[in-house]
């Protein structure tokens, strides 16, 4: 595994990076490092190289992999919710409660750490074609930063709707400013293209462990076309999935267990390791996402819900392969591990795509257009692993409902659920009829205002033309 946390260290990026993370102007002076970024670096490949380590190493911020986007993905669902919303200032409680406000330090970071990796992607795609490389590794380093800008991008229009679309290098601090939220439908343009050209770029097979392939990029173009409702060209794409050797682990239990990283059912993860240059490489995300009072450093944030974990049928081995219960009646993930007694070194990847994801969005696609003998195909595959009865139904309407448990038992924890809810356009009435019945959410009721995240304070205080979303003040 590479040291992408110290690469990123060693690595100066530009001030302007910070333009787009909120800065005011007067905190964007130049200085002596900033210009090193502007004249002198970025200037032969092992420069390129440990820049592509920090867009990597951006990943593993908590803003992004590192925590908020299991919490954006889930805690919003009838999937996960806050133990104490008090802890760390309510931040984690506004988002489960949706009374989150302009001020919340989660949507603030989230915000800050993508346009940060936009950045980086952006330096190295603008770079890249003046430095002596072999074509083949220019490639594959365009592929990588065109499929990490995407990625970023795609979290950021799920959250928040409309955002800012910036692909070139920010090299003055005027750039952006003036230029607004740019159509949520525009940034899915710029994803589709940025992943179509990553297709072309990219090796099939791993280089490095935590290095993006053609298959992740094959497999999120597809997610990306499900989530506009393109259904065949999602096939498209995610039928060259398995071809490319990915499968099915037999053990639910290996899937995220770190002693089996990387393993054939993952298309991509984010990277972290225990006991590197201290706690360098390491994630707090298990603390985070651990019951409080369990182990040291426990928040109680993101747990899963007594709803879900009671949706697990007895048989069904994937309830005590992905959940577990503390002896106060908590339930609590497995899908993170503790591989270290020191808060910030956990070693559990972060999964962001995988083969069972692969399977049920083709379940689904089959479904929308008609084949139902291919989406029962796909979709008693992932129930088959599970070892539970095998679903007849061919009607597609009844199919649906149940596509749609499925992807929210087996993706549970994953970052998934409340993404799954907005596109299928099921979310408000899900979530308004859990609350319904659920101690603790008494007069909390959501509408399509609730559907995305206020955008940051910092940014509408810092440019005007970046406007508010709906129903935030």
């Amino acid at each position: 595994m590479i040291n992408f946390k110290n690469c990123l260290r060693n690595t100066v990026l530009s001030i302007a990076a910070f333009l787009i993370a909120g800065c005011a102007k007067s905190n964007l002076d130049k200085t002596p490092e900033t210009d090193k970024v502007l004249t002198s670096f970025y200037k032969n490949e092992a420069q390129i190289n440990e820049g592509v380590n920090g867009a990597y190493a951006m990943l593993q911020n908590a803003g992004q992999y590192g925590a908020n986007y299991l919490v954006f993905g889930e805690i919003p669902s009838d999937n996960t919710f806050d133990e104490v919303p008090a802890n760390d200032g309510g931040n984690y409680g506004q988002l489960d409660l949706f009374s989150a406000i302009a001020l919340n330090s989660l949507v603030d970071a989230t915000w800050k750490d993508a346009y940060k990796g936009i950045q980086q992607c952006n330096i190295i795609l603008n770079r890249i074609d003046n430095i002596e490389m072999a074509p083949v590794s220019k490639d594959k380093v365009k592929g990588e930063m065109l499929f990490i800008r995407a990625l970023t991008y795609f979290n950021l229009v799920r959250i928040f709707g409309d955002v800012p679309l910036v692909i070139k290098e920010t090299t003055n601090v005027n750039d952006y400013f003036g230029q607004g939220r740019t159509a949520k439908a525009d940034v899915y343009n710029q994803i589709e293209q940025d992943l179509t050209r990553a297709i072309q770029l990219l090796p099939a097979s791993r280089s490095l462990n935590g290095r993006v392939t053609q298959g992740a990029a094959v497999g999120l173009l597809g997610k990306v076309y499900l989530t506009l409702k393109k259904y065949d060209q999602a096939i498209t794409q995610l039928q060259k999935i398995g071809p490319l050797g990915y499968k099915l682990l037999t053990d639910l239990t290996r899937i995220f267990n770190p002693a089996f990283k990387n393993n054939e059912e993952i298309i991509f993860d984010v990277q972290f390791a225990s006991g590197i240059n201290g706690n360098a490489e390491g994630s707090n995300a298990f603390q985070l996402f651990s019951p409080s009072g369990t182990v040291a450093g426990a928040k109680g944030h993101n747990l899963p819900t007594r709803d879900v974990y009671n949706s697990f049928t007895e048989k069904d081995l994937r309830k005590n392969a992905y959940l577990g219960m503390t002896k106060d009646g908590v339930p609590f993930t497995r899908k993170l591990v503790q591989t270290s007694s020191t808060v910030e070194d956990g070693g559990s990847n972060i999964v962001v795509l995988r083969y069972a994801d692969v399977l049920l969005m083709l379940a689904e696609c089959y479904n929308e257009t008609g084949n139902a003998a291919k989406s029962l195909e796909n979709l008693n595959l992932v129930r088959d692993r599970a070892g539970i009865a095998q679903v007849v139904q061919t009607d597609p309407a009844i199919l649906r409902p149940v596509i749609a448990q499925e992807r929210r038992l087996e993706l549970v924890t994953e970052g998934s659920r409340w993404f799954d809810l907005i596109r299928t356009d099921s979310a408000i009435e899900v979530m308004n009829s859990y609350f319904a019945r659920t101690p603790g959410y008494q007069g909390v009721k959501i509408n399509e205002n609730n559907l995305v995240q206020p955008i940051p304070q910092s940014q509408t205080n810092t440019d005007p033309a970046i406007q508010q979303n709906k129903g935030y003040n």
